[in-house]
């Protein structure tokens, strides 16, 4: 195995917003081989019970926007979004954190993207069977454990072909819209949005991260590897 190959595509896939190619199709073969090889990832629930509902169909792409615009508005606007979690997260606002700028030039791409998502050529939205809303961690955890790794292969699968794509959610904030409109069974959980198309430009390199060694405790929560200083 070409470890120097595999190594770049692991820290070379990044979330491609502006810089998508909103001309180009994306080939239909292409996309069910990589859903392909997105169906080998590694699972944690017996049986293959997740999906890929693939969207080119332009009605749907707009309309699919349109919710997805109408959360980032609620937002920006103040309005209370039905998502505890989201709302209790901590933006970085110190200049001097190496992940400040990284951050901004996320929200820039981001309005980008919301901008255009309707002229996006593909929308990919991956599901699973079941609803895990009342269930306990455990639950949880094994089916997101088996979607997201499908999901992440089928980026990686794409990004080896010179297509890009980004993690999206917001418009589960409105999920049952978007299932009555693909019509996907109240039965089935959505987990993401895959906004597709063909990248423009050069190479992507890695992003700018924290060190590892910062965030991987041994052993027990806090407790770093101490390294020998000569």
């Amino acid at each position: 195995m070409d470890i120097a190959t595999v190594d770049h595509l692991l820290t070379t896939t990044r979330s491609v917003r502006k810089r998508l190619d909103l001309t180009r199709s994306v080939e239909p073969e292409i996309l069910e081989r990589c859903i392909e090889i997105a169906m080998q990832a590694p699972t944690a629930l017996y049986g293959q019970t997740w999906y890929f509902v693939v969207v080119t169909d332009p009605v749907r792409r707009a309309d699919i926007a349109e919710i997805y615009r109408r959360v980032t508005k609620e937002y920006r606007s103040g309005v209370s979004v039905p998502d505890r979690y989201l709302s209790e997260l901590h933006f970085i606002k110190d200049p001097s954190d190496r992940r400040f700028e990284s951050q901004q030039r996320m929200y820039e791409s981001s309005v980008h993207l919301t901008t255009h998502l309707h002229e996006v050529p593909v929308l990919v939205v991956p599901c699973i069977e079941g609803r895990m809303e009342n269930e306990g961690l455990a639950a949880q955890a094994s089916m997101y454990g088996s979607i997201l790794p499908a999901t992440w292969s089928l980026m990686l699968a794409l990004r080896a072909r010179g297509i890009g794509s980004a993690w999206t959610t917001l418009h589960l904030v409105y999920e049952q819209e978007v299932s009555k409109l693909l019509r996907i069974p109240s039965s089935v959980s959505q987990v993401a949005l895959l906004p597709i198309a063909y990248f423009r430009g050069a190479d992507f390199k890695p992003a700018e991260r924290l060190p590892a060694c910062d965030r991987t405790y041994w052993n027990e929560w806090g407790r770093c590897r101490v390294l020998n200083q000569k």
